[in-house]
């Protein structure tokens, strides 16, 4: 795995393992690598493989969770982190919660520090609109920016955790289990995720972006901010989707050529007008 590149990407030098240290990486990942789902829309199959993930990431892109967590993990062991995956499920707004599979999570031990003094930590950057930083593995409430969120012992896996989203944010909880797992536990429910019709990610375009003050989601050509403050337009010439990629979610789309932009924007634009009118 290029360790520099990655580095170079996220704007850090290399430190020794601490929560400091851990802090500064996961902000930094959030706010310069986008979740986003352009690979399925770009008819680019990806896989769940960390060093894959970890090379795209370092080329300009992002993906999500399994893409951004997997590659995540693979550059904070390379650091020197201790760092366990472990099979989660994210629960939508009027779902049930489940250990679905549909969500890597990352913990991260051996650092203690005065607020946590066991040393674990929960780590995932790939949330989209959620953590902009790693969490102490206590139970309570936390507060990052204009967010509150809250970590509890989980009620559908036992000895797991449970996370539970801002009221404000895009989804309503994450579940997973304490147990470590391997990445081949995720690639099922990548293939639906990224295959089947009945997919959100099939469906609707989805890029994200957190930073300390709120977050920033693309949905379709619904461009919206959550936050200290919020907004919401529609993009609705190709300039404005490309570069609200480019200024906004970091994404300059230098690997994507004039041919594949254009056949992305009648996808994404034919979607759009498919969901106005209830299709």
């Amino acid at each position: 795995m290029d360790t520099a590149g990655y580095l170079r990407r996220l704007g850090l030098v290399q430190a020794p393992p601490s929560a400091a240290a851990l802090r500064a990486l996961h902000a930094a990942h959030v706010e310069r690598v986008a979740y986003e789902t352009l690979q399925i829309w770009l008819d680019r199959p990806t896989t769940v493989d960390p060093l894959e993930s970890a090379a795209r990431v370092v080329g300009g892109r992002g993906g999500y969770c399994y893409h951004l967590n997997g590659a995540f993990s693979a550059l904070a062991t390379a650091l020197g982190y201790q760092v366990t995956r472990h099979v989660g499920g994210v629960q939508l707004r009027g779902g049930e919660p489940g250990i679905t599979a549909n969500h890597l999570v990352l913990t991260v031990r051996g650092l203690p520090e005065e607020a946590n003094p066991g040393g674990a930590w929960l780590v995932d950057v790939g949330l989209g609109d959620a953590l902009h930083e790693p969490l102490p593995l206590i139970a309570g409430s936390y507060e990052q920016g204009p967010f509150r969120y809250g970590l509890r012992p989980s009620e559908v896996a036992p000895g797991g955790w449970r996370f539970d989203h801002d009221p404000g944010g895009a989804f309503a909880g994450l579940d997973f289990e304490l147990a470590a797992t391997d990445m081949s536990a995720f690639t099922a429910m990548h293939e639906h995720l990224s295959t089947s019709p009945t997919s959100g990610f099939v469906r609707v375009l989805t890029v994200q972006r957190r930073d300390v003050k709120g977050a920033d989601s693309l949905r379709g050509l619904v461009l919206s901010r959550v936050g200290t403050w919020s907004d919401s337009i529609t993009l609705d010439r190709a300039d404005d989707f490309y570069a609200a990629l480019a200024d906004i979610f970091r994404l300059p789309l230098d690997d994507v050529g004039a041919k594949d932009r254009d056949t992305l924007w009648r996808k994404v634009h034919t979607a759009h007008e498919r969901w106005l009118t209830g299709g």
